[in-house]
């Protein structure tokens, strides 16, 4: 058996290591256990987008928060993490989706988010490959992209130089009550409390879990530098992320430091493969291209997929398991995993370490799920 460590971590995607870091510069004695690589299971799936959303207040105040650390960050991040303050547009298609455009300028702008509302004539002028006829948008200028994969190399990094040790190519079979883990191999690895950082397969280690796969598709074109400028994203993307049917899909275009334009989005639920849905993948593309047209002469050169952890109220579970405080939970994020790795882990550090969370940790503990129906539709 391996020495015990204060925080044993199972997972070294963008939240693992992101609470890995937090816990190791904090002095807790961390290690970090995969299966895989790092970054390389749906981490590797994100767009890499670091955006506030505002679907409810805990939502808001976990992705603003988390945007915010992001921002401190930013300085110290190597040039692989492609680090782009490009800004996210919201992109409204008539006077309906105008009105939620005026209802979020209103809500950000109260609680200290800079925004800009555009007309018709402004969002053109914005973004002039969009379709005419579109009713405006909103601009928040303070959200980035990243590239996730070499985010959480960086972040592990930083928590190995902190004293935290990772072990990959390591499978855990077994979450012990008393502490630790045993993997495949037989080796046992003793913790005083193990961290369940795995996304989707957060489940198979912690059964009762409510956390659903929820697969995307992404697709990325050659270089074409400056093709767009902002986050492109459609208001309709908030219906399709709501949806718990089986598929929905959204426009949502993403410009690269490499030139590379990302597009997304597609939702499904229940489809446990990887492979690429093709009948979907149409779909989605056809979205995206009704709302910039010269997107159907670009050459894409990768289409892939990715499953991303899903709870039914669509909030990250975060912090100690019900059934026993040895266990502890960061999962659930759905796709906003990238954006909300380093609020997570602060709410992680501070709740192991008993500080108050500079804010409120109620809305995502574990046992907010007890006795209530979990999934709907």
């Amino acid at each position: 058996m391996s020495a015990a460590v204060d925080l044993l971590i199972v997972g070294a995607g963008i939240v693992g290591a992101a609470c890995a870091r937090a816990a190791a510069q904090a002095g807790l004695t961390v290690e970090v256990v995969d299966s895989g690589l790092v970054g390389g299971g749906t981490t590797a799936a994100g767009m890499g987008h670091l955006v506030v959303m505002d679907d409810s207040e805990p939502q808001f105040a976990l992705t603003s928060y988390s945007r915010s650390l992001w921002r401190e960050l930013a300085p110290q991040v190597p040039a692989n993490v492609e680090w782009d303050r490009c800004g996210t547009l919201w992109v409204a298609a008539d006077q309906l989706e105008m009105a939620e455009v005026r209802r979020k300028f209103q809500y950000y702008s109260e609680r200290g988010v800079r925004v800009e509302m555009l007309d018709e004539q402004g969002l053109a002028a914005a973004e002039p490959r969009l379709r005419r006829g579109l009713a405006g948008g909103l601009v928040v200028p303070d959200d980035a992209v990243i590239y996730p994969p070499c985010a959480a190399q960086f972040l592990l990094d930083q928590a190995v130089a902190a004293g935290a040790r990772v072990r990959l190519g390591a499978r855990v079979a077994e979450v012990t009550t008393s502490g630790g883990v045993k993997l495949t191999d037989g080796t046992a690895m003793a913790a005083a409390r193990t961290l369940i950082a795995a996304g989707v397969w957060s489940p198979e280690m912690v059964p009762g879990l409510p956390v659903r796969r929820r697969k995307g598709h992404l697709v990325i074109t050659d270089r074409y530098p400056g093709f767009v400028r902002h986050q492109l994203v459609e208001l309709g993307y908030l219906q399709s992320a709501h949806t718990l049917g089986k598929e929905s899909v959204a426009c949502n275009i993403q410009p690269r430091k490499t030139g590379q334009i990302l597009i997304g989005s597609s939702r499904q639920f229940d489809a446990e493969d990887a492979g690429i849905d093709h009948p979907l993948l149409t779909r989605m593309l056809q979205r995206a291209i009704t709302y910039l047209p010269a997107l159907k002469d670009l050459s894409a050169i990768r289409a892939w997929t990715g499953h991303r952890a899903a709870t039914p109220d669509k909030l990250p579970i975060i912090g100690p398991s019900p059934d026993n405080d040895r266990v502890w939970l960061a999962t659930g994020h759905e796709g906003l995993g990238i954006t909300t790795s380093l609020g997570t882990a602060a709410l992680l550090r501070d709740l192991l370490l008993g500080r108050t969370p500079a804010i409120a940790a109620a809305s995502y503990a574990p046992n907010r799920f007890d006795n209530r129906r979990l999934w709907h539709g």
